[in-house]
């Protein structure tokens, strides 16, 4: 059993199978590009009904990226001192023992990981559908033919996500600036002071605008299931996601600004999720609006892609422990580029379910409250590790404490919020996350009955 400085035991890992190809500007991209996708589009809407008014529609945004923030400085420092393949999974094992550790991973595997996918999907299915002039029956099978391509796509090996995700967070800028540009410049309304008065009172409070926010922040942590195929993955995965979250805060504060300068609040509650791709073409005309929306739509085929480059990675380091039913498949990887396939596909699955069975708005609520309750975990974790562990690390939280306090105050007013507003909705899905005991248990027992 491995000791790092000071003398903190690690639990054995897997001999990594996977390419250490991911340099600076791919780690860059993949934790911009898996972040920035649907939400700061579609949620302005359900934020501001929440919040009441923009002044704190604008701060839900701040304040939910402050959260972030923390909570990405924080696993940061856990990060760069275990720097495998599968991210979370890895890290609560690892600080909290072997049960604890599967729940995170199968968490991500069954629940939050399809989740999320199936949510962006949803969401970008609708600006799809607009786009091409087709009608609400086209959404879920667009939703599906995207997911099945990009899935594809990553059934090569790991730079060819990596290039796409280049190209997408590029890509993506542009109609990022456009609407910051033609918002803050060419607006006319006062982004702040503006009430919803068509509502008759918010509807769930700012703690639910918050937690809406935290749905267009998420997706910062997924980099991390990419420990074991970065290079110098110590030094790189802190700055990664450091840098990649600051850079999308101070995005998304702009955006949302842009579009409350140019649309009243009463338009963006009537809008909804369609506010964005309203503000495109009356913005920029037909064709101008036509060219924005496809811009949105590859900033979404963007996070959808590194989703669907990370997930499996859990799924691969789960079942290369046997934690999972058919691990020997799961595990699968291509002798060539060292791809995880059969993980792959199977999360496309997954997602494919959810996506008939889900709304999007709603799925994207709870999978940000069910992983929330594993990031808590990880805050804790690092006054655990700190305990453990005297010696130097790779990198350290600063501001230490306060940081880690922050984010754990955060998270649990996330998990209040969304279990005061949604009970059902987190019973169900705590009820999912939960049934993985009884199927680690059949398997640990089959595991035995082969070794007699």
């Amino acid at each position: 059993m491995p000791i790092l400085n000071g003398g903190m035991r690690m639990n054995t890992q897997p001999k990594e199978d996977l390419k250490r190809s991911l340099g600076f500007w791919s780690a860059i991209s993949i934790v911009v590009g898996t972040i920035i996708g649907s939400g700061i589009f579609f949620k302005q809407g359900s934020v501001l009904d929440s919040a009441g008014t923009s002044t704190l529609a604008i701060a839900a945004w701040v304040f939910g990226g402050v959260i972030t923030l923390t909570g990405g400085l924080t696993v940061a420092e856990i990060g760069s001192q275990m720097p495998y393949t599968g991210g979370l999974y890895v890290y609560i094992e690892n600080i909290y023992g072997r049960l604890l550790g599967f729940l995170a991973g199968w968490m991500q595997v069954i629940v939050y990981g399809p989740a999320i996918i199936a949510s962006v999907a949803g969401f970008m299915s609708i600006l799809m559908a607009n786009f091409f002039g087709l009608g609400t029956e086209w959404r879920i099978p667009l939703a599906v033919i995207t997911v099945l391509a990009i899935g594809v796509m990553n059934l090569l090996e790991n730079k060819v996500g990596a290039i796409f995700a280049i190209i997408t967070t590029a890509g993506k800028m542009i109609p990022i600036a456009a609407i910051i540009i033609f918002g803050l410049f060419w607006g006319n309304q006062h982004a702040f002071g503006q009430t919803v008065t068509e509502v008759q009172h918010a509807t769930g409070g700012f703690g639910v605008a918050v937690l809406a926010t935290l749905f267009g922040y998420d997706g910062w942590i997924l980099i991390a299931n990419l420990g074991g195929e970065m290079k110098n993955p110590q030094k790189l995965l802190p700055k990664a996601i450091v840098l990649g979250i600051t850079a999308v805060l101070v995005i998304y504060t702009l955006i949302t600004i842009g579009i409350l300068k140019f649309l009243p609040a009463n338009q963006i509650h009537r809008l909804g999720e369609n506010a964005t791709a309203y503000l495109a073409v009356k913005a920029f005309g037909n064709i101008g609006g036509k060219l924005l929306s496809a811009g949105i739509i590859i900033s979404m085929m963007g996070t959808l892609n590194g989703k669907m480059i990370t997930f499996p990675r859990i799924v691969y380091a789960m079942a290369r422990r046997g934690d999972l039913p058919f691990s020997r498949f799961l595990s699968y990887v291509t002798p060539k580029g060292k791809s995880p396939v059969v993980a792959t596909l199977f999360i496309v699955a997954l997602a494919t379910v959810m996506m008939f069975f889900f709304d999007p708005d709603h799925l994207s609520d709870l999978c940000v409250f069910t992983v929330y309750c594993f990031y808590l975990l990880a805050f804790f974790g690092i006054f655990i590790l700190r305990h453990q562990n005297q010696g130097p690390r790779p990198f350290s939280t600063p501001l230490y404490p306060l940081v880690p306090l922050v984010a754990i105050a955060g998270g649990v007013f996330v998990l209040i919020s969304e279990i005061l507003n949604d009970p059902a909705g987190v019973v169900l899905f705590i009820g999912i996350v939960i049934v993985g005991l009884p199927i680690l248990y059949a398997v640990k027992r089959m595991d035995q009955h082969r070794m007699k």
